[in-house]
C-alpha cells in the first residue's frame, strides 16, 4: 500500500469519527490530529506549535481547530461560517477572492461548530492531498511548441 493510500485511509478514519461524534472530545481531536496531521509533528519539533498548544490547554475550541488549519494547510484560509437550521457550515478555500460559484471549497457541516471546522479540515486535507497547488506553473505554448506570453501589459 503506498503513502498517498495509506494517508488517504486516515482521513478516511478521521472524517467518519468526525462524524459520528456529537462534541469533541480530547479523544476526538488527538484522532483528527493522528489521522490527518502530516505538518505538525515536524512544527512541534520546531517550536512552531505554541500558540496552538495554548489554545488547545485553555479549552479554546473553536480557535485551536482554525490555528490546526493554519498550521497544517497555511494555504487554506476560511471562507465560510455560518449558522443555519441549527447546522454549522464552513467552508475552507485556496483563492477566496474567487467568486463562490467558481471556488473549489472545502466543506463541512455539524450541529457542532468546532466539528463543522474539523470535517472542513479534512476534506482539504483531502483535496490539497489530490491535487496540490503548485506555485510554478508551465508556460503557455503555441501550436509549433514555442513558449509564449500570455501577460496583458496595457
Amino acid at each position: 500500500m503506498s503513502w498517498d493510500q495509506a494517508y488517504a485511509e486516515c482521513l478516511d478514519h478521521a472524517a467518519s469519527k468526525l462524524r459520528l461524534a456529537t462534541t469533541l472530545t480530547a479523544e476526538v481531536f488527538a484522532s483528527v490530529i493522528n489521522d490527518a496531521c502530516t505538518r505538525l509533528p515536524v512544527l512541534a519539533k520546531a517550536g512552531k506549535t505554541a500558540r496552538f498548544r495554548t489554545l488547545v490547554e485553555a479549552g479554546a475550541e473553536v480557535e485551536a481547530a482554525l490555528a490546526l488549519v493554519e498550521l497544517e494547510l497555511p494555504q487554506w484560509c476560511l471562507r465560510r461560517l455560518a449558522l443555519d437550521d441549527g447546522q454549522w457550515y464552513c467552508s475552507f478555500s485556496r483563492q477566496p477572492n474567487l467568486p463562490i460559484e467558481l471556488d473549489d471549497t472545502a466543506d463541512g457541516q455539524h450541529e457542532s461548530i468546532v466539528l463543522a471546522i474539523l470535517i472542513a479540515f479534512v476534506e482539504a486535507a483531502r483535496m490539497a492531498r489530490v491535487a496540490p497547488q503548485s506555485s510554478v506553473r508551465a508556460p503557455a505554448r503555441s501550436a509549433e511548441g514555442y513558449p509564449i506570453c500570455c501577460d496583458n501589459f496595457s
